[in-house]
């Protein structure tokens, strides 16, 4: 490190560090890499030991002890929870003998949300954080590091440090400055309006539905949505990554930011989708249901998502990962970035030349899908 007061620290748990130190360094307020929701995976059980995530978070620290820069990291044992895959090469790295975990992973567990992955309120930090991170790999052998959905801002600071990108698409919904839902129908071709106000009727004719916010997310709401979550992470991945405190965790520590919707039938919640709000994005996370209304998952996940971020002033809403479906509900197709070290030369010149065509193919698929959305043309 160019400054010699200036010391890279491996830390045990993101909870070792002081609340308001840790989010200080970063500005944009992402709820994703808040000390609040990290914590809440460490305290609930849902990182650390039997889970294949050891915390590790990276630090810069002054001669003083003040933390100057961090990014959330974790020793990972295998590739589930993180949303871009990299399975193949795993399997091709130990057919070829090596051991490609454990490695490290930057990332919010679980989450394929964009925000900051080099937490710092000086960007000259980021070569040494970077540094720090292939410096943690060398020593103990570690195959690589990978850092995911990171923020647009932060891409060239990756590349700089000579890490390789990723390109991968999501489907975020944009606020035009709309002043209501009808606002942005207004925006879709007559044909698409027809079928999003058809779907929206048909839904909200089944159920009524609630938006919860802070204090107002009861412990029996919670309890209703673990079964829905349950449900759809047995699904999805055979196990759910969340315990059932993470939820309780959550509400404690981050308040405000979780926006719980549910739909009910006959005063009994069949339904549920769980947001968080940043401060100029909503974030769809969860969702699960125990009963199958034909457009409740549209509605709970999608329109209701939309209503919110109105309602809030937001700019975005980020609907999680995969989903073309998206694509007819006036979410667009958004490149998602994410940065890869390799140690072993011979491994990495492969990566980059897949990574390379990987690209290309992404990029076309982005052009077709974006000449496809529902809004109008012309």
């Amino acid at each position: 490190m160019s400054d010699a007061s200036l010391v890279a620290k491996v830390g045990g748990s993101v909870g070792a560090f002081a609340r308001a130190d840790w989010d200080a360094l970063d500005p944009s307020g992402n709820p994703f890499v808040s000390h609040a929701f990290l914590t809440a995976l460490e305290d609930s059980g849902s990182v650390g030991a039997g889970t294949g995530w050891q915390a590790a978070p990276i630090v810069i620290e002054d001669a003083q002890g003040t933390l100057r820069a961090a990014m959330p990291a974790y020793l990972k044992s295998h590739s589930q929870g993180e949303y871009v895959f990299d399975h193949s090469w795993g399997d091709a790295y130990q057919r070829a003998g090596g051991r490609y975990y454990p490695k490290l992973q930057i990332a919010a567990p679980f989450t394929p949300a964009t925000g900051p992955r080099l937490l710092m309120t000086d960007e000259a930090l980021a070569g040494p954080l970077l540094a720090a991170a292939e410096q943690l790999c060398a020593q103990n052998g570690f195959s690589s590091a990978h850092a995911t959905f990171i923020e647009a801002g932060q891409h060239k600071l990756f590349e700089q440090a000579g890490w390789m990108l990723r390109h991968d698409v999501q489907f975020h919904w944009h606020n035009r400055d709309y002043a209501g839902f009808d606002d942005f129908l207004a925006d879709l071709s007559s044909r698409k309006r027809k079928d999003l106000r058809k779907e929206r009727a048909a839904a909200q004719g089944a159920v009524t539905i609630r938006r919860l916010r802070g204090a107002e997310i009861r412990p029996e709401h919670w309890d209703a949505f673990w079964i829905f979550y349950q449900d759809t992470g047995a699904r999805k991945w055979g196990t759910p990554y969340l315990t059932r405190e993470a939820f309780d965790l959550f509400q404690q520590r981050m308040g405000d930011a979780l926006l719980l919707v549910l739909a009910f039938e006959d005063d009994e919640p069949v339904a549920g989708a769980l947001n968080f709000i940043g401060r100029d994005a909503l974030y769809g996370r969860y969702w699960g249901c125990t009963k199958d209304i034909r457009f409740l998952h549209f509605e709970l996940c999608y329109y209701q998502a939309i209503d919110a971020a109105i309602e809030l002033g937001l700019t975005r809403v980020e609907a999680g990962a995969q989903g073309g479906h998206k694509l007819a509900r006036g979410y667009e197709p958004v490149t998602t970035v994410s940065a890869h070290w390799i140690a072993e030369p011979g491994f990495r010149a492969a990566v980059e030349d897949f990574l390379a065509r990987e690209r290309e193919g992404v990029a076309q698929d982005k052009m077709f899908l974006g000449e496809r959305t529902p809004f109008r043309k012309g």
